[in-house]
């Protein structure tokens, strides 16, 4: 797992969603949504990366 990001997984792989639909991907790697903003849930779209950052990294000081 990436912290903020997907969740990786050897493909394929078939997803069985909440209401219980079926999802399937033939791809040899799967990036599957861990923050719920993807479009395409339950794969990801990186929507992960349009999150803007409300306190700055460790070390920088807010301009």
């Amino acid at each position: 797992m990436i912290p903020g990001g997907p969740i990786l997984v050897e493909g394929p792989v078939e997803v069985v969603l909440d209401d219980g639909a079926t999802v399937t991907s033939d791809r040899f790697l799967v990036a599957l949504c861990a923050c719920r903003r993807s479009r395409a849930f339950p794969f990801c779209d990186t929507s992960h990366r349009r999150r803007v950052r409300t306190t700055p990294p460790d070390g920088e000081t807010p301009a």
